[in-house]
């Protein structure tokens, strides 16, 4: 079993001996950690049983909840470099946006890894947030950016001024 729990979102998965999924719930918690992680918890346990399972738990505010539920932390960066080596060992660069950094992993030449500072431009709050204001969802902006017409400049180095870009961008009339 797989537990993360970020600044934003908790999530789950359980797999049995040969990875075939058994249960997975990814879900915001709202600043209620404990409570929402109780709760995926819970549900798990009503969908596959009670079974022997191996635990970590990963992510920002997933090290205080490793204490509280007694169960091994792991830094997220590890514990997806772990996977992806015995998933996808083909894979050549990962790249992971939390709530509140992003982070990217080479894998040929050598192992080299870099991750932001604490920032939410260009991660997954960045992302929220450029959704609301589209009036979509993240999967919503999947679907925008497939049938775009038109790439408009929006700065790149900081996410205020990106997000102050597309709204004056939007308050012209583009879509």
């Amino acid at each position: 079993m797989g537990l993360d729990v970020g600044s934003t979102t908790v999530k789950l998965v359980i797999t049995d001996d040969n990875g075939t999924i058994l249960y997975k719930k990814y879900q915001r918690h709202y600043a209620e950690t404990k409570r929402y992680t109780a709760e995926l918890l819970n549900n798990a346990f009503e969908q596959v049983g009670n079974r022997p399972l191996t635990v970590m738990v990963s992510g920002s505010a997933g090290l205080a909840l490793s204490s509280w539920l007694g169960i091994e932390h792991i830094q997220e960066v590890i514990a997806c470099n772990k996977t992806i080596d015995k998933l996808i060992p083909q894979t050549d660069v990962a790249i992971e946006l939390g709530g509140e950094d992003a982070k990217i992993t080479f894998f040929k030449g050598g192992l080299d890894q870099r991750m932001n500072g604490i920032c939410a431009g260009g991660t997954g709050a960045f992302i929220d947030q450029m959704a609301t204001l589209l009036g979509t969802d993240t999967i919503g902006l999947n679907e925008m950016a497939q049938h775009h017409s038109t790439i408009y400049p929006v700065a790149a180095r900081c996410g205020v001024f990106a997000k102050t870009d597309i709204q004056v961008l939007l308050n012209e009339g583009a879509r």
